[in-house]
């Protein structure tokens, strides 16, 4: 993956929450993670990518960003429910955008949701993960891509 293609995925990021809040994030600097160790939060929306690319983008967060995120765009049900269901939104939501980029043939899943630290998620052999770790109000979360 090249650095403008990691900006395109920083910018999504950006604008998804600049467009729900009137906020966005504040971004640190991508990372190439180790595939043994990337970050997992209590939520992670997961989207499995295939086509001319191939791998997987996920979004991990807290409950405390899900659950400010909720309450700020009106939703009071904060359930573990809905913070699963917001997780997946947002993942899917990043990709879906990504694909305006990157063309028809990246094609994307419906959203996994994984709770805690994950042992299902598996990235592609001999592919490299980027993490972009951000805080929206204070709270961490981070976008993990990986793809061929």
């Amino acid at each position: 993956m090249e650095e403008d293609q990691l900006r395109i995925f920083v910018g999504i990021v950006q604008k998804y929450f600049e467009s729900e809040t009137g906020k966005g994030p504040d971004t640190g600097s991508p990372y190439l993670g180790d595939v043994t160790d990337l970050p997992m939060l209590d939520f992670t929306g997961v989207i499995g990518i295939s086509g001319v690319r191939q791998g997987c983008v996920y979004i991990t967060a807290g409950p405390d960003l899900l659950r400010a995120l909720l309450l700020h765009v009106g939703e009071t049900d904060v359930s573990d429910q809905n913070l699963c269901d917001l997780a997946g939104e947002i993942a899917n939501t990043i990709a879906g955008n990504a694909r305006m980029h990157f063309g028809h043939d990246f094609m994307i899943s419906v959203p996994v949701i994984v709770r805690g630290a994950a042992q299902a998620i598996h990235m592609p052999r001999n592919t490299k993960a980027y993490v972009i770790p951000f805080r929206w109000r204070k709270h961490p979360a981070s976008l993990v891509v990986s793809l061929q």
